[in-house]
C-alpha cells in the first residue's frame, strides 16, 4: 500500500523565498551591514527562544497576544521573540559591564509575530536593528536619524521622508489635559490618526479614557497638523509643551534633534516634525521616528524605532538608557515589488561559461577558477548540451556574459564571450592567461 503524498503547502502569514527574493534580501542586508558599520555599530545575535517572562509585558498588549509561546520538553514557559529590542535589554542586563557603555550594536535577525497578514505584514519577517545602549546624548538620537537616512540614500531610495516626534511632548500635553493615566490609550489611537482619521481617533480616545470630548479634540487639533511649514510646527512646540516640565524637555529636544540632522547636511525636507507619530510600543520614552516612502505611503513606516530609556530595568536596577531603530526588511521588499523595482535576478553569476566539448571540462573549470580568483562570480554548465539551451539557461537567469569556447578557439588561444542584453560579440585573446579578458568583462558589467 502506497503512502499518500503530503500537499506541499506553507503557513498562512509564513513564505518561502526563491532565489530572485533572496538574492534582493541579500542584497538590502549586505548595504544595511555597511551602512550600521560605518557608524561604528557592531553585530550581536541572541536565541530566537527566551523565557516567556523575558519577553511578556516589554511591548504592548497586542505584541503579548501575538506571540508565540509554549512550554519546551523541559517544561520550561518559553516565547519566540516578536521584537529584536527586548531580547537587546536582557542581553545588555547581562552582558553590558564586560562590553563597556556606550556599546553600539547591529542585529539582523528573523522575528515572530500572531498577526493577520495583510501587504507587507508577515507572522515571520525579518528586523534590521541598530541601537546605541548607554547614553542619554541627543546626539544618539540625532544618528539614529542619520543612519536611517544614509541607509535609504545606500538602498538607491530618493523619495522618502523621515518623520520625527519626542514622545516627551505627548506625554506633557497629556498630562496637562488630566490623561496622563490613559497615555496608552491615548498614544495607540494617536499612532492610527493617519489610517483612521481625526474623528476617529478622538472618538476612541473618548470611549477609552471617559475624558469629554474638548480634550479628545484638544489632543487630536494639537497633533494633526501634518502638512504645515516645519517653523509653524517648532513654533507650536512650546505651546503644547505649555508650562509641563517633561513637555518644554522634550520641545528642547525635538529642535536639537531638527538642528543636528541639518547640520549633518540632510537636505531640507527630508526629516520633518510630525507630532501624530506616536509608535505604538510602551517602552518608547523620548524620540521616535518612521520612515515613509513618498511613492507608497500607505504600506507604512519601513524604518523606525525611537529612545526607550526605561526597559533594561526589567533586568537590572542599574539604569540603560538606548535608542536605536530597525528597517523593517520585508515590508521594504513587498513596497519594491508594488514599484516594479524589486528585480527578477535569478543567480549571482555575472558569467556563464558554456560547456561547448565534453572533452574539454578540465580546460572550462580552469578558466571559470581563473575568473573566481579574479573577483568574478561565475558558473560553469555542469553538461556538455546544446548551445542553444545553455544560451536558454543564462538568459533565464539572467546571467549578463556568456564565454563560448569550443576545440577550435582553445587551440587558438581565443574565446568568444557574448552580451546576452544586447547579443553582441567579442573574440578576447587568453593564451597569456585571462587578463584581457578580465579587462573585457569588466567593462562590460560596468557599462
Amino acid at each position: 500500500m502506497s503512502t499518500p503524498l503530503i500537499e506541499p503547502r506553507t503557513l498562512k502569514g509564513f513564505r518561502d523565498f526563491l532565489p530572485d527574493r533572496m538574492l534582493l534580501r541579500e542584497s538590502i542586508l549586505a548595504t544595511a551591514r555597511q551602512v550600521y558599520r560605518s557608524y561604528g555599530f557592531a553585530p550581536i545575535d541572541t536565541p530566537a527562544l527566551e523565557l516567556f517572562e523575558v519577553l511578556a509585558g516589554k511591548g504592548s498588549e497586542e505584541t503579548d497576544r501575538q506571540m508565540y509561546h509554549f512550554n519546551d520538553a523541559g517544561d520550561r514557559h518559553v516565547g519566540m521573540r516578536f521584537d529584536l529590542t527586548v531580547p537587546l535589554a536582557r542581553f545588555i542586563a547581562q552582558h553590558g559591564p564586560a562590553l563597556g557603555l556606550p556599546f553600539k550594536r547591529y542585529h539582523l535577525a528573523t522575528v515572530w509575530r500572531g498577526e493577520s497578514p495583510q501587504a507587507g505584514r508577515f507572522r515571520e519577517f525579518m528586523q534590521c536593528d541598530y541601537d546605541t545602549i548607554g547614553t542619554t546624548s541627543i546626539v544618539s538620537d540625532i544618528e539614529t536619524v542619520l543612519v536611517a537616512h544614509d541607509l535609504m540614500v545606500a538602498l538607491g531610495i530618493e523619495r522618502f521622508q523621515i518623520r520625527v516626534n519626542n514622545r516627551k511632548v505627548l506625554n506633557g500635553l497629556l498630562r496637562r489635559l488630566g490623561l496622563a493615566d490613559h497615555s496608552t490609550v491615548v498614544l495607540r489611537a494617536i499612532d492610527k490618526l493617519a489610517r483612521v482619521g481625526a474623528h476617529a481617533v478622538g472618538a476612541e480616545i473618548v470611549a477609552g479614557t471617559g475624558c469629554d470630548g474638548l480634550a479628545a479634540s484638544t489632543v487630536v487639533r494639537g497633533l494633526a497638523a501634518r502638512n504645515e511649514p516645519a517653523e509653524a510646527t517648532l513654533g507650536r512646540l512650546d505651546e503644547l509643551a505649555g508650562e509641563d516640565e517633561l513637555g518644554k524637555a522634550g520641545a528642547i529636544e525635538l529642535k536639537q534633534l531638527v538642528a543636528g540632522v541639518a547640520a549633518a547636511g540632510v537636505a531640507s525636507g527630508r526629516v520633518v516634525i510630525d507630532l501624530s507619530i506616536a509608535r505604538g510600543l510602551d517602552y518608547y520614552t523620548g524620540t521616535i521616528l518612521e520612515t515613509f516612502l513618498d511613492d507608497l505611503p500607505a504600506i507604512g513606516s519601513i524604518c523606525s524605532g525611537g529612545r526607550y530609556d526605561n526597559l533594561t530595568q526589567m533586568f537590572s536596577k542599574t539604569p540603560m538608557p538606548g535608542v536605536g531603530a530597525s528597517l523593517g526588511l520585508d515590508r521594504l521588499i513587498a513596497a519594491l515589488e508594488e514599484l516594479g523595482r524589486a528585480g527578477t535576478t535569478q543567480s549571482p553569476a555575472q558569467v556563464l561559461v558554456v560547456q561547448f566539448d565534453a572533452g574539454m571540462t578540465d580546460w572550462y573549470l580552469r578558466l571559470a577558477a581563473d575568473l573566481r580568483r579574479a573577483g568574478i562570480p561565475t558558473e560553469l554548465y555542469p553538461e556538455a548540451k546544446k548551445v542553444g539551451n545553455q544560451f536558454k539557461y543564462a538568459d533565464r537567469k539572467q546571467i549578463p556574459l556568456v564565454i563560448v569556447a569550443g576545440p577550435d578557439e582553445k587551440a587558438a588561444g581565443r574565446v568568444q564571450v557574448k552580451k546576452m542584453a544586447d547579443g553582441s560579440q567579442a573574440e578576447i585573446d587568453v593564451a597569456d592567461g585571462v587578463d584581457r579578458l578580465l579587462d573585457w568583462i569588466r567593462s562590460a558589467l560596468a557599462g
